[in-house]
């Protein structure tokens, strides 16, 4: 990663002419993405790469941004992306189709199924005290949470954690005929649960996959490839987003036992304290987006047409916005965190989000004493395109503190 010294004689240059100004896979970069990326706010602030073309890292900017999608696009692939790769009007459109599926009746109406795979879970961390925690509780709860939202059986878990893994390697690697392969991949999961419910006609399972297969936009119903593309991108930011969600929270508990006993004894402090841990280390790494007009960003100029990053892990630890940025305020005013977005895109699924962690977060605090991290073992950071932590061991103090939740009726219902 080079600084912004000796840079100065590309300031003005478009990406068709500059030099690289970093590298967002060399090992520096990747070893801790969060360091690297407050490095380069502070050193060039828009920078351009090979890999990314220009990142933006300061809050401005990737506001700016995400506030003009007619200055900057969503279309910024050539397979179709429903509605996250498209702009007004054919997203709004979609938008309006997609946001039902995610009102407060029918998150509301999910949450015991959460609460039951998430007391599942902790029942099993309970058994073993010390292991390993993001393939042993973070990804079995996202992968579980999500094939019950959208009604997909069980024997959908472990293809689907298999994917998502090998996504990030290919999509890190820019390995573009093992993307096209993952992907179709991917799209043979989700037509295999359209063709079941095509068969069934009438008595199809009632659930949200079976809703999207009799869905209509603009007066048809919606097309198989749209159907799938709908799907992909819930399924993707649901899989990965949630398990570092976890992961990364987990991780700051178990780092300060000062905030986890507040947890403890106040459920109340949780939405906040969840929001100001995630601005912190955000979850999101990036987003990308293609000017559409030449435009200057900083003391850069953009040419139509070029790729662009906004990097939302940076730009959510922004000191110029949030006073001691770096610091763990949960009493700061959250309403410039970016973890769910802005703009026409903001995340349609934010409240859904906010309500599965939520609830493990309370299952888990419920359910198990105190934990830490075991003397001697490190995290293993995970890297781009994912944020937080591939792997981490996590220890129960004592397994027999705060079992409130087995006292508790067992009133919620199974979750396939």
């Amino acid at each position: 990663m080079e600084s912004a010294a000796g840079e100065a004689s590309n300031q003005h240059k478009s990406s068709m002419e500059a030099v690289s100004d970093w590298d967002p896979r060399s090992r520096e970069v990747l070893a801790n993405q969060i360091q690297a990326y407050d490095h380069m706010r502070e050193a060039c602030p828009v920078a351009y790469s090979d890999y990314l073309g220009w990142s933006l890292f300061r809050h401005t900017d990737v506001v700016q941004v995400l506030n003009d999608h007619e200055t900057y696009s969503n279309v910024v692939s050539r397979h179709p992306s429903v509605p996250n790769g498209m702009d007004p009007p054919e997203h709004t459109h979609y938008r309006q189709m997609i946001e039902p599926y995610f009102a407060v009746e029918r998150i509301e109406a999910f949450e015991p199924a959460c609460r039951w795979i998430a007391r599942d879970l902790v029942a099993s961390l309970k058994k073993d005290p010390s292991s390993e925690f993001m393939m042993g509780f973070a990804e079995p709860y996202a992968i579980r949470i999500q094939c019950g939202f959208l009604g997909w059986p069980r024997s959908l878990h472990e293809p689907l954690r298999q994917w998502v893994r090998k996504n990030r390697e290919a999509t890190l690697a820019r390995d573009t005929n093992a993307l096209a392969s993952i992907a179709l991949e991917f799209d043979g999961y989700i037509r295999s649960q359209l063709e079941i419910r095509q068969r069934a006609g009438a008595a199809a399972p009632d659930d949200i996959t079976t809703s999207l297969v009799r869905q209509t936009v603009d007066g048809r119903l919606l097309r198989h490839a749209e159907i799938v593309s709908i799907l992909r991108n819930w399924t993707v930011g649901e899989l990965g987003t949630i398990s570092a969600c976890v992961g990364i929270i987990v991780h700051f508990l178990a780092e300060h036992p000062e905030v986890q006993s507040r947890l403890r004894r106040d459920r109340a402090f949780l939405p906040q304290a969840v929001d100001e841990i995630l601005r912190l280390h955000g979850p999101l790494i990036s987003s990308r987006r293609v000017a559409s007009r030449s435009v200057a960003i900083g003391e850069r100029t953009i040419k139509a047409g070029e790729r662009m990053t906004v990097i939302w892990a940076s730009a959510n630890r922004d000191g110029a916005v949030f006073k001691d940025a770096d610091q763990f305020r949960p009493d700061r005013d959250q309403s410039q965190n970016l973890l769910y977005g802005a703009g026409i895109h903001i995340c349609p699924g934010a409240a859904l989000a906010r309500m599965q962690l939520r609830v493990v977060l309370d299952e888990l605090l419920s359910g198990i004493g105190n934990f830490v991290l075991p003397l001697g073992t490190e995290a293993i950071r995970a890297v781009y395109p994912a944020g937080g932590y591939a792997s981490f061991n996590l220890q129960i103090n004592d397994a027999s503190v705060g079992l409130q939740s087995a006292l508790r009726t067992s009133e919620h219902h199974r979750c396939r």
